[in-house]
């Protein structure tokens, strides 16, 4: 497929050479430049740049966007128009290249515009799955799984520390726990979870969050707040009873 790619950013940066890689023909854009011309252009600016960077472009050709909180109006009056974003982590490929196997893309948009949003996802490997619902709760739900959990592992690590050990080796030890927990957490959040919570130890959350008090006291809040969504889910879910939630709350108090 002929593409231009709209932005080289760490988006940008990374796909230009993965796209050639996936036998398209690509041909990269950043601002002050002519619009190119191709059959397909992918916008991968800043989401408050992307209304000002479609309005440049010329009309006929098919316009996406990268956009994950954005949903296809932004592009208008471009059809056919749509939106193509990758639910990964793009660091930039001066940290790293992520593998797109497998890949969800959430596509969206006229109907020409998902056609060829469905062909450039799958030949980059990854899966298109329809998203024409409200955009800006699939994003939350990406950032919510995404962007804060590498802020609870960074926190989870400086907890860690704490006892001894460095912040490198810290995480290197968390990762393997995050990662199998998540693995797992696919089929049956509540089921894959184990610890004090689902064996209703109260005294030893009380003992945790007395410990995260006198060195991380926000990490103690961090605590307070996923532990009681997780009793909720775990109530919820019938793998505690009622009685074992309540004392387990009140440890958190």
């Amino acid at each position: 497929m002929d593409i231009a790619v709209l932005g080289l950013g760490r988006l940008g940066r990374t796909l230009v050479p993965l796209l050639r890689s996936a036998g398209h023909r690509v041909t990269p854009w950043k601002r002050g430049r002519p619009i190119p011309q191709a059959k397909l252009l992918w916008l991968m600016v800043r989401d408050d740049a992307v209304a000002e960077v479609a309005a440049q472009v010329p009309p006929g050709p098919i316009v996406l966007h990268a956009s994950g909180a954005l949903d296809v109006e932004v592009l208008r009056p471009h059809r056919p128009a749509g939106s193509l974003h990758l639910l990964q982590s793009f660091p930039g490929p001066e940290v790293a290249t992520p593998s797109m196997r497998g890949v969800r893309a959430a596509i969206a948009g006229d109907p020409e515009a998902i056609e060829a949003a469905t062909s450039l996802a799958r030949s980059l490997g990854a899966i298109p799955v329809h998203v024409q619902g409200d955009r800006r709760l699939y994003h939350a739900a990406a950032v919510l799984a995404g962007n804060f959990a590498t802020t609870l592992l960074a926190g989870a690590g400086r907890v860690l520390e704490e006892s001894g050990v460095d912040a490198k080796t810290a995480r290197e030890m968390l990762l393997p726990l995050a990662m199998a927990s998540l693995q797992q957490a696919v089929e049956d959040p509540a089921a894959a979870l184990t610890g004090p919570l689902p064996r209703g130890d109260a005294g030893t959350v009380r003992g945790h969050l007395e410990a995260l008090q006198d060195v991380h006291p926000e990490m103690a809040d961090v605590y307070r707040q996923m532990g009681t969504m997780t009793v909720e889910m775990l109530t919820r879910s019938g793998h505690v009873s009622p009685e074992v939630a309540q004392e387990l709350i009140r440890s958190m108090e």
